[in-house]
């Protein structure tokens, strides 16, 4: 009974954080979905009784949901930002597992400044190092200059770096990197080596070992990388803000746009929740896949 009570009173701390700043807000969220857009911002008093003939008028409407479901721009940016973010994540995935494995197999005494080399960029603030890659991708920049070069020299035009669909994922795949430098490298330590050297007395190759034993076993660390890297970056709106242009906008700052510059809250909060019901079912159908295959129910044995 003791230790039944001790689980339950170290729970409720984060169950009322969970509650108070996760499920009220959604729940108000889903709320003003229903609501009507205000004349001057927010939404319409919810009951209105008339003056003279003291009728009560519930102002709740549709109209924002059906706006949102059938507003070919809204799937538009939708469909980019999910383009946008797998990009993000399949490029974080190709650089960091590498680096995990070689932080993971590197020597101990080595391992903890490797990994301190890694979350450095934590240190500092986030639009810092947005800022620098704004002067990094700049049209005067050095960087610019040289692809530039590069590229006029095979006979195509030279391009701006800034502003543009590459800047952002670049910007994005840089931000969301340790997100998966970490998972990954808290899999792969785990990671016996004598099936590695099983399969390599049974002549396996080196490829054969990786795709085999080493891949499967760390498919939970890339799909915690992969939860942890495309969930932040679909609803980003600050990078893309920053060194995007109009073609490069995400669903992200649609939904930053219409609570705080068009002051349409009923508007932004459908296209919140379209973005979280997608996601969330993108998870899952991942999910499923994974434990499917295969490689998902091997690690976890």
């Amino acid at each position: 009974m003791f230790k039944l009570t001790e689980k339950y009173s170290l729970s409720l701390a984060p169950i009322v954080y969970l509650i108070l700043l996760f499920l009220l807000p959604t729940i108000i969220m889903v709320f003003v979905a229903f609501r009507i857009p205000g004349s001057y911002g927010g939404v319409e008093p919810l009951i209105v009784k008339g003056a003279s003939s003291g009728h009560i008028t519930i102002n709740m409407s549709l109209d924002s949901i059906k706006f949102a479901l059938s507003s070919k721009f809204i799937w538009q940016l939708f469909l980019r930002s999910m383009v946008y973010s797998i990009i993000t994540t399949l490029c974080c995935l190709g650089l960091s597992y590498p680096l995990a494995m070689m932080v993971a197999k590197s020597n101990k005494k080595y391992r903890d400044i490797l990994l301190l080399l890694v979350i450095i960029p934590f240190w500092s603030c986030f639009l810092i190092r947005v800022y620098a890659w704004m002067i990094i991708l700049g049209p005067q920049s050095a960087v610019n200059h040289a692809i530039n070069y590069l590229i006029e020299s095979f006979g195509f035009a030279a391009v701006n770096l800034l502003y543009s669909p590459v800047a952002v994922i670049i910007c994005l795949v840089y931000i969301n990197l340790p997100f998966m430098i970490l998972p990954l490298y808290a899999n792969l330590e785990k990671h016996d080596e004598a099936l590695i050297e099983a399969s390599r007395d049974l002549g396996a190759s080196r490829w054969q070992s990786f795709w085999k034993i080493t891949l499967p076993l760390s498919m939970p660390g890339i799909l915690a990388g992969g939860a942890l890297v495309f969930i932040p970056s679909i609803g980003m709106f600050v990078v893309p803000e920053l060194v995007g242009n109009n073609c490069s906008l995400m669903i992200g700052n649609l939904i930053k746009q219409q609570f705080l510059q068009t002051m349409n809250w009923p508007l932004g909060s459908v296209t919140a929740i379209v973005m979280t019901v997608s996601v969330l079912a993108i998870s899952a159908l991942v999910g499923v896949i994974a434990s499917r295959t295969g490689g998902l129910r091997y690690a976890n044995k």
